[in-house]
């Protein structure tokens, strides 16, 4: 009479075991880390919408992509529009603004 043995079912549980651990290990590094490798940027305006900058002062506004600039307002320079809140143009235009010809100038109230 021959016995018969589960060899494969015994063997699978140890990797099941480890890919578990390995899984729940995984889990914990993302939670404890807070996603440290992925960041978020947030856009100065929405989608259909562009940044202008107001005239004499360092405030700005967004406006649908099918209106011009408001009264005191004015699109920024080519090549110099601010695409999110810190980036290099939007920390640029903290201290900078456009004067009535559209030259660029220092922020009377920057600070």
């Amino acid at each position: 009479m021959s016995r018969r043995t589960n060899r494969p079912a015994a063997s699978v549980r140890p990797t099941r075991m480890r890919l578990l651990a390995a899984l729940v290990g995984a889990a914990a590094v993302v939670t404890l880390t807070g996603c440290a490798g992925v960041e978020y940027r947030e856009a100065i305006c929405g989608g259909g919408e562009y940044p202008v900058l107001s005239v004499g002062g360092t405030g700005s506004a967004c406006v649908p992509d099918d209106e011009e600039p408001p009264a005191g307002f004015a699109r920024y320079p080519e090549g110099k529009v601010p695409q999110h809140v810190d980036d290099k143009w939007d920390v640029y235009w903290d201290t900078h603004t456009l004067d009535e010809d559209g030259k660029i100038i220092d922020a009377p109230d920057a600070g």
